[in-house]
């Protein structure tokens, strides 16, 4: 069974959203109001599986919310729900290291169906909207953090080369992941021979 963390400042949305995971199985679930909610929540021992964040709820500063959850350790995948589906929105979300994009025009079964792709470690956008595999180029940022990985270098090795937080380079670890398809740093590594990226 998932945990799952759901935050939307509308009531009726969040609980009617919550509802249908938990009825197909997916819960327990988690709800927050506001982006301090998610932090307050996140600051204890709780882990999770998939973190749903409202784009434009309370606190959350734009892409800023999306930083500061995807810094949090004990979550595993966080992806934006948003009324508002303009293309850059949803492909700087990706690039940032989201896991999806869901917008909330879709049906339940549609919601629940992302969800579940999500939680199994898939990407999801909008059809229309999603990059082809061939498209998730790495930033040159990415790149460095890939190579210090290759090296065999931690974390806090590869921000001191690069003057960059450790929080920093574990966002990048985690986005670099995610477009290379990679389960974790080491099978990055082995992506990144195999393809000769490095």
């Amino acid at each position: 069974m998932a945990r799952i963390l759901l935050a939307d400042d509308h009531d009726l949305v969040r609980e009617t959203l919550a509802q249908y995971l938990v009825t197909r199985g997916l819960g327990p679930v988690a709800q927050a109001g506001d982006a301090d909610g998610v932090m307050a929540i996140l600051a204890g021992d709780a882990t999770f599986d998939l973190v749903l964040l409202d784009y434009n709820m309370p606190g959350m500063a734009g892409m800023a919310g999306l930083d500061r959850v995807l810094s949090v350790d004990g979550v595993a995948a966080v992806a934006l729900i948003s009324g508002e589906m303009r293309q850059e929105l949803v492909i700087e979300a990706l690039d940032r290291g989201a896991c999806g994009f869901v917008p909330k025009t879709i049906s339940p079964a549609a919601f629940v169906q992302a969800v579940e792709r999500m939680i199994a470690g898939e990407i999801f956008a909008p059809v229309p909207l999603a990059p082809r595999p061939d498209e998730g180029l790495l930033s040159a940022r990415e790149m460095d953090v890939l190579r210090g990985i290759c090296a065999g270098k931690s974390n806090k090795e590869i921000a001191r080369d690069h003057d960059l937080q450790e929080v920093t380079v574990k966002l990048h670890v985690k986005t670099m992941s995610r477009k290379l398809g990679a389960r974790n740093r080491t099978h990055a590594a082995m992506i990144a021979r195999d393809r000769k990226l490095v």
